[in-house]
């Protein structure tokens, strides 16, 4: 069953209360501002009135602060319509099966599996997984030849201890024979099974993994086989 994590107090949240305490904080100031200048008129010296000159330069300050909080409060529409549109963007990707592009995999009943390809044949391959944490947990060789290759993960680390269901990223260092450096990308997939709303960003769930949106390099339907 897919579900949507509900929304509760974030960072975006904390953000846009900061902006509002600011917003009135204006506001007060443009008040405080246009209360002065109305009694700097009601009692000024009929004799000697106010220079013209001054006169306008406080109404354009006037002028100016009034724009600005017209402008703080467009920006905040701005902010929620974005921040809208960006949760109904990843709802969409519920039950879908996705191609995680950053290296991330997701463990599962002791299995993790990852494609990699080589851009030129290499002498030497080695890949790495580190865990959460970002330490590494298992080294093993890789294949040498040029193009694409799977990764089949029994979730066992170097030393064969079995290690527990979770989010875990594979990176890839490859050798050419001059020397070089082979150009290497790695790829893993999953079904999003839920959407997180509760940070600053949307965060598709697949598994014990969390990952953004920016993450996802491909998207398609499950098979009906």
């Amino acid at each position: 069953m897919t579900t949507v994590t509900p929304t509760t107090t974030t960072p975006a949240s904390t953000a846009s209360a900061t902006q509002n305490a600011a917003s009135q904080q204006l506001a007060g100031n443009f008040n405080t501002f246009l209360t002065l200048l109305t009694t700097q008129l009601q009692n000024q010296d009929p004799t000697s009135p106010m220079d013209s000159n001054a006169f306008t330069q406080q109404l354009v300050e006037f002028s100016q602060v009034e724009q600005q909080i017209n402008t703080n409060n467009n920006l905040q529409t701005l902010i929620s319509l974005g921040q809208g549109r960006s949760n109904t963007d990843a709802v969409s990707y519920l039950g879908k099966a996705v191609t995680i592009s950053n290296g991330e995999g997701v463990l599962q009943n002791g299995a993790a599996t990852w494609n990699y390809s080589l851009g030129t044949d290499a002498v030497n391959t080695t890949l790495s997984i580190s865990n959460a944490s970002g330490q590494v947990v298992y080294q093993g060789t890789g294949e040498t030849a040029s193009g694409v290759h799977t990764f089949d993960w029994n979730g066992q680390d170097n030393s064969g201890n079995q290690l527990p269901d979770g989010a875990y990223k594979m990176t890839i260092t490859s050798t050419a024979a001059d020397g070089s450096t082979v150009q290497t990308q790695v790829a893993s997939g999953g079904v999003v099974s839920e959407v997180d709303l509760s940070g600053s960003q949307p965060m598709l769930v697949i598994g014990p993994m969390e990952i953004p949106i920016s993450a996802v390099s491909s998207i398609g339907n499950l098979s009906s086989n």
